[in-house]
């Protein structure tokens, strides 16, 4: 290993995430004291507590009134596709050069954020789906993030729409990732992208995908026998088959279909026999323990999904512009995270090197920036109030 040349505080921290954010999103508000640097501290200080704009601006002393800081946002911010634009940048700034330079397996997936308002502009802009948090409202990101041991990056957003086809959506988010260079290797999925229309514009892209099969039919338990994709989750031994999917409107997709079996043995309470069902195109698999293997790597997309939560700023705001800006943020944040793992924490050696993320998690690095905000704006550690009697 080799000897330490620095050593990484707070202020590098801030220094980094503030500079990447400054360098693609460019905010230049108006006011003196509501300036760009004074904004990206209150925004983090915000992250690192799951907190809102306004109970920053009231717990940092020289920080802007809430309506001074959110009037600052609103003057300098572009209109919603430019602003989108804009925050991929900043997630793909810190991206390492060998990400570019070869093909890498790309997760894709949305994340749900629960809304209980009404839309702002329109009724699409707020995304239906199964209730969850006492709601069935929310609004929806999608996001591509590159499955590469200690370089795991979140390389393309983009917000979902309640009319917009999964297609359209998963279109849109190589788009954005190949403008950095991250082309996929192959693309893996959860259960909600298999559908007819998906799965044709894959074949037709060429793209090299995997994600469970969506099972639809009678049961195995049924008394007249499973039916349509069904039938696979009977099998009780591995094997490889072909299924033709139809879509409402009696389009059709063809695609090869993989199937693991394993026993439980007593995992969750359960025990017997399990058939995992995986439908795959524009792969050639080693075995069926491949199958399985190289999809469980997926999840680590439901992790940045989850620090993803751990520093959103919270809002009450109907505005899809702010909610789409304090996404983002945590996004990049975590970006940031990934990266200084990779380029100063990981302990070089021959061939490659090795990342330790204890050296310093994400909760730990929120707390830093939270305490480089409050260093530099200092906190508010008086209120008004009638003197009382015992004093």
């Amino acid at each position: 290993m080799r000897p330490c040349q620095y050593t990484l505080t707070p202020r590098h921290v801030h220094a980094r995430a503030s500079w990447l954010l400054q360098r693609h999103v460019r905010l230049e508000p108006p006011g003196r004291k509501a300036h760009a640097g004074v904004l990206w501290a209150v925004l983090f200080w915000a992250a690192s507590r799951i907190s809102s704009l306004a109970a920053a601006c009231a717990a940092l002393r020289d920080a802007p009134s809430d309506s001074a800081a959110h009037d600052a946002l609103m003057a300098t911010l572009p209109d919603f596709a430019e602003l989108q634009r804009r925050l991929n940048g900043a997630l793909q700034g810190d991206l390492p050069r060998c990400l570019r330079r070869r093909r890498q397996p790309l997760a894709v997936d949305l994340t749900l954020v629960p809304y209980h308002g009404q839309p702002l502009h329109e009724a699409a802009e707020v995304y239906r789906s199964q209730a969850r948090s006492g709601t069935s409202h929310f609004h929806a990101y999608a996001t591509a993030y590159v499955i590469r041991k200690g370089r795991r990056f979140t390389v393309a957003l983009t917000a979902v729409r309640q009319d917009e086809a999964l297609a359209d959506v998963l279109k849109r988010l190589l788009r954005q990732a190949a403008r950095c260079g991250v082309r996929p290797r192959y693309l893996l999925m959860d259960r909600g992208f298999c559908s007819v229309e998906v799965i044709r514009y894959l074949q037709a892209a060429r793209h090299a995908w995997l994600m469970p099969l969506a099972l639809r039919g009678r049961k195995p338990d049924h008394p007249e026998g499973p039916s349509g994709s069904q039938q696979f989750k009977a099998w009780k031994r591995s094997g490889w088959g072909r299924y033709t999917m139809t879509s409402a409107g009696g389009r059709k997709a063809t695609f090869a279909v993989c199937v693991k079996c394993r026993n439980r043995r007593g995992e969750r309470g359960r025990h017997g026999r399990e058939a995992l069902v995986y439908a795959y195109g524009g792969l050639v698999p080693s075995s069926y323990q491949w199958v399985k293997d190289t999809y469980r790597t997926r999840f680590a997309i439901e992790t940045s999904y989850r620090q993803l939560h751990q520093a959103r700023i919270r809002t009450s705001t109907r505005d899809p512009l702010l909610r789409l800006l304090y996404v983002a943020v945590a996004l990049v944040l975590r970006n940031v995270w990934a990266w200084l793992h990779w380029e100063a924490l990981a302990q070089r050696r021959r061939g490659h090197r090795r990342v330790d993320l204890r050296r310093l998690t994400f909760r730990q690095m929120l707390l830093w920036l939270q305490h480089y905000a409050e260093q530099w704006l200092g906190i508010e550690e008086q209120i008004p109030a009638q003197r009382p009697a015992w004093l």
